[in-house]
């Protein structure tokens, strides 16, 4: 089992989409399967997947391949979402709103307590079964209900000014929409950083270079 340390990004970046595929094999009835066949049905390679999973001390066993339950439920422990970590959303426009109404929360080990926004003729609206509450008592309510992630779906401008009354408050990670980089400031915290206007470009730099003609 490698030091977390020495473990990395890349790695990482992969094990939520090895949860997400492992759960879709239980939910067809598969209990069994075999690098290779896992490997084949991802388009990654046997060692790649082999070398992933050592880095957290292996889970297949020789000649029978992977317990999906089980590796299912490793893999989900290791991004711990067997906790229940509280949540506080800022910003109740049209995607906060998606995101407090799609979002499976406790799926993902998070538990939302809490939605603000600064437009006062949003206060008092429900979301999700929640009263969307003014900012003005965010300060109050994060140091009485003690949220350890933050969802920011406010602009770039307020975002700064928002994120430093959290880190005060005890906020150490930040789901990020805001487009306002907060690492480079605060550099104990850990964002998540979304930029969806940037999975977009990607989509865009591939049909431009693809060989395929339309």
């Amino acid at each position: 089992m490698a030091r977390k340390e020495d473990i990395s990004a890349s790695v990482i970046r992969r094990l939520p989409r090895y949860y997400r595929f492992l759960g879709e094999l239980l939910d067809r009835g598969q209990l069994r399967i075999s690098s290779a066949d896992l490997a084949a049905q991802m388009s990654l390679t046997a060692s790649q997947i082999r070398q992933d999973l050592n880095c957290f001390g292996g889970f297949g066993q020789p000649g029978s391949g992977y317990n999906i339950p089980e590796l299912h439920r490793e893999i989900g422990h290791i991004l711990g979402l067997d906790c229940r970590r509280r949540a506080v959303l800022i910003g109740a426009g049209n995607l906060g709103r998606a995101i407090a109404i799609h979002m499976n929360f406790p799926q993902y080990g998070m538990e939302l307590r809490g939605i603000f926004d600064s437009d006062k003729s949003k206060t008092g609206l429900t979301v999700s079964g929640m009263k969307i509450m003014p900012v003005s008592l965010l300060e109050e309510f994060v140091r009485r209900e003690k949220p350890e992630t933050a969802i920011l779906c406010i602009p770039k401008e307020g975002a700064e000014e928002c994120a430093e009354l959290l880190i005060r408050c005890g906020v150490m990670a930040f789901w990020n929409f805001s487009h306002c980089d907060l690492t480079a400031k605060h550099k104990g915290i850990i964002a998540e950083n979304v930029h969806l206007g940037d999975s977009l470009m990607l989509l865009s730099y591939g049909l431009t270079n693809s060989d395929r003609e339309f």
